[in-house]
């Protein structure tokens, strides 16, 4: 075995699927040129001081609810999705997700 094999970074661990998805997708975003890292950490950071950085966010939802409004209004300033129109995808998925058959896929309509 290797040194690295022996001291590899661990991989990260979501507590939830949309964890894991909301963190893919800023990380897509961040590789595709959308904004810089640095942005994205200073962006994270007043988020969070917002919410008070005396509760203890420990990478459970309370964490992620604080990443996606900072992915939300960093695009909403991007001029990339309004925070209209991401209310409304919201309440589009609401109402697909709790009319939809257990088992079957999930459809959004926009009419």
């Amino acid at each position: 075995m290797t040194d690295c094999e022996t001291h590899s970074a661990p991989e990260p661990v979501f507590a939830e699927p949309w964890h894991a998805q909301v963190f893919a997708v800023t990380v897509a975003l961040n590789e595709a040129g959308r904004f810089t890292w640095s942005d994205w950490a200073v962006r994270f950071s007043d988020t969070l001081k917002r919410h008070g950085l005396n509760k203890d966010l420990d990478g459970g939802d309370d964490y992620f609810h604080a990443w996606l409004e900072t992915l939300e209004r960093l695009l909403a300033d991007q001029g990339e999705a309004a925070p209209e129109d991401v209310q409304s995808l919201q309440r589009a998925w609401e109402v697909a997700y709790l009319t939809t058959p257990h088992g079957q896929p999930v459809r959004i309509s926009f009419t």
